[in-house]
Formats: structure tokens, C-alpha cells, sequence
């Protein structure tokens, strides 16, 4: 479950928003299942990634200037899979 908290710096008159998660119980299952083979009539999982993280790289592109993407559209799918194949996001996949 995500959380946001929303909280007002007075000295420079700015509303706040913070999002939180628990991830560790989803990072935990990742851990899980990447010790077993990932096959399915459906497909392979490939990833689990908590909410906090999919808004966070939402955030990012929009401080990009990419304010046109949107959540689960095509160009989102793409974005994930970009980051999915980083190193520093290798933690978040499932899949070996």
C-alpha cells in the first residue's frame, strides 16, 4: 500500500508530497522467485516493482521535460523495460 504525505515548507511557501511504501515484502518475493524457473503457459514473470518505484521514474521523466508519458501507455512499457535492463535496477527483476 502506497502512502502520501503531504506537508508545507513555510520558508519557501511549497507544498510537499512525499510517497512511501513498504517494498520489502515485494523485494523479498523477488528475491524468492528468481531461485525458481520462471515458465508459464502465459509467459515468463519478469519483474515485480513496487508502485513507489513506477511513480518515481515518472517523476523523473516528467523533470525530464517528458510531461506526454503516461503510466502503463507504450512509451511507459518501454521506459521500464530500459530500466529493467540497467544494473542498478536488477534487484526489481524476477527472471535470470
Amino acid at each position: 500500500m502506497m502512502e502520501t504525505r503531504l506537508s508545507f515548507d513555510r520558508d519557501d511557501s511549497v507544498i510537499v508530497a512525499e510517497t512511501v511504501q513498504d517494498v520489502e515484502p515485494i523485494l523479498e518475493r523477488n528475491k524468492m522467485l528468481r531461485s525458481i524457473e520462471q515458465n508459464s503457459d502465459w509467459g515468463r514473470h519478469i519483474a515485480s516493482i513496487p508502485n513507489v518505484i513506477l511513480v518515481r521514474w515518472l517523476n523523473e521523466e516528467y523533470v525530464r521535460g517528458n510531461v506526454s508519458l503516461r503510466i502503463f501507455s507504450k512509451e511507459f512499457d518501454a521506459l521500464v523495460a530500459k530500466k529493467l535492463n540497467d544494473p542498478d535496477w536488477k534487484f526489481l527483476r524476477v527472471d535470470r
